[in-house]
């Protein structure tokens, strides 16, 4: 039996994120206090604590900060094997968990500090997922 592939619920904290997505831009939570970004979203800075909280436009641009080449999927991704599951480091500070596409999933291609800048898979007409590729 194929798996459907699971789709983000957006939360009251996450709902910005998604209509950013939804229209191609990035966005981050950033706290109006300490003026540092974070992510994932959530009611209050990490940093500071303080719930003073905007949403900016980052500048879609990181690095990989870590990867695995997944060869044994989660329900729903048996058609997608083998892709790259990514930790990408953020020019504005965050990590931020995503898939790394159109690259050839080989260790050999793949290093720690390549440039990546996100790109966006519009899934359904109400859910578009960034994601990364090289630069």
């Amino acid at each position: 039996m194929q798996h459907q592939k699971p789709l983000p619920l957006p939360t009251p904290e996450t709902r910005p994120f998604w209509e950013g997505a939804h229209h191609h831009t990035l966005l981050l939570p950033r706290c109006r206090d300490c003026r540092r970004f974070h992510f994932y979203p959530r009611a209050f800075c990490p940093h500071c604590l303080s719930p003073n909280l905007e949403w900016r436009q980052a500048s879609g641009r990181g690095t990989l900060y870590a990867y695995g080449i997944n060869h044994r999927p989660a329900p729903g991704f048996e058609a997608d094997v083998p892709y790259v599951i990514a930790l990408v480091e953020l020019e504005e500070g965050p990590r931020m968990v995503t898939n790394l596409v159109d690259v050839d999933p080989e260790p050999d291609r793949l290093r720690i500090g390549l440039p990546v800048e996100v790109v966006f898979e519009d899934v359904t007409a109400t859910i578009t997922l960034p994601k990364f590729r090289l630069r």
